[in-house]
């Protein structure tokens, strides 16, 4: 990364940014005359009619910009495989997210379509392929070709739906998105992945432009468009971080996932302890569980993303830990953890879920 100047990462990261920013409205435009609205549920926390949707088409569409204007960034037929298989699974998301927020969409013509964009990023080359001991470090396992597939299947489609329930709140989304987009960049830095540095940013520039419009009060929310988006392209960025990286540095972005992912998994194990369907919706998220103790939506969104930021943090500090130091620090953030989660109330799993819609 030795070679990469100030400009050329400051190139994608403000087209990126100024698309998004001036695109929003007119996605917030297309979204009203198209008819693809929120409708205010119980679950819901906004109860304002006729918000647009559609919000994601702005940031995808600065992403994209932002990577055009380095010229596609790829340097390397290997690089350029990548872009494409992230380009043609982004488009499928992006498809699949418009059916979405315009006619609805049941959960399993939704899920198999994520499987789809996963599997050509993963025969595009996003995969996780080896690993190595937390204890020692230069010996790695190449994983078999049965195991590699499902793994990355299973943390692309993971990490997409992550995002996708973490969308309940004003600016949620898209700032969480920003501030994990933004750690991962850093990680990728460190590893020495100028293409994933260069994705990163054109993410992140693009989520920012789009934030102004979205932080609370929003006028106009991401839309399932923009959340199975963005949470597709998160995964394969940290994919690249991870590259040439052994297992315990896997834990870097891990842990600058950990707040969706987290979230995630406790709804599902939520979902089958009250024998509730596990795609059925609830308002048991934490946003939810910080929107009551704040108060207020902004208060929520604010503390949620110094919580993001926290565990941002401790990834990129893992980037320098190796060895029995590694899992002793592990141990620890595991236990501050656990005690987080149960001051929020996450871990009461009693509560049953409601069915209702979101």
């Amino acid at each position: 990364m030795d070679d990469m100047q100030g400009l050329a990462l400051a190139l994608p990261l403000a087209v990126a940014f100024f698309a998004a920013l001036v695109l929003t409205p007119y996605a917030s435009r297309l979204a009203t005359r198209i008819g693809a609205v929120d409708c205010p549920s119980a679950r819901g926390v906004n109860q304002r009619p006729g918000m647009p949707l559609l919000g994601g088409l702005a940031v995808a569409a600065g992403f994209f910009a932002g990577m055009m204007a380095v010229g596609l960034v790829p340097r390397s037929p290997v690089d350029a495989d990548r872009w494409w298989g992230m380009v043609a699974g982004g488009l499928v998301l992006v498809g699949t997210g418009i059916w979405d927020d315009r006619f609805g969409l049941n959960a399993l013509p939704k899920f198999t379509l994520q499987m789809i964009a996963a599997s050509i990023a993963v025969a595009s080359g996003f995969e996780i392929s080896r690993l190595s001991s937390p204890l020692t470090t230069g010996v790695m396992i190449d994983l078999p070709r049965w195991v590699v597939w499902p793994a990355s299947l299973l943390w692309i489609v993971g990490v997409t739906n992550a995002l996708n329930l973490l969308d309940g709140l004003d600016g949620l989304a898209s700032g969480v998105g920003a501030i994990i987009g933004a750690t991962l960049t850093a990680i990728a830095w460190q590893a020495g992945q100028p293409f994933g540095v260069f994705v990163g940013v054109a993410l992140v520039g693009a989520l920012l432009g789009f934030l102004p419009h979205n932080f609370a009060p929003a006028r106009i929310f991401l839309g399932d468009t923009g959340s199975l988006f963005i949470g597709y392209t998160l995964s394969l960025l940290a994919l690249e971080g991870y590259r040439r990286i052994s297992l315990i540095t896997f834990l870097a972005p891990l842990f600058a996932l950990a707040v969706p992912i987290l979230d995630t998994t406790l709804s599902i194990l939520r979902r089958m302890r009250s024998h509730a369907p596990i795609f059925s919706a609830d308002r048991l998220h934490m946003h939810h569980r910080l929107l009551d103790a704040e108060g207020s939506p902004r208060a929520a969104v604010l503390q949620f993303y110094f919580v993001t930021a926290a565990f941002c943090l401790i990834a990129l500090s893992f980037t320098k830990l190796h060895g029995a130091t590694a899992v002793v620090f592990l141990a620890i953030v595991a236990i501050l953890t656990l005690r987080l989660l149960r001051n929020l109330g996450a871990l009461d799993f009693t509560a049953r879920p409601r069915e209702s819609e979101r």
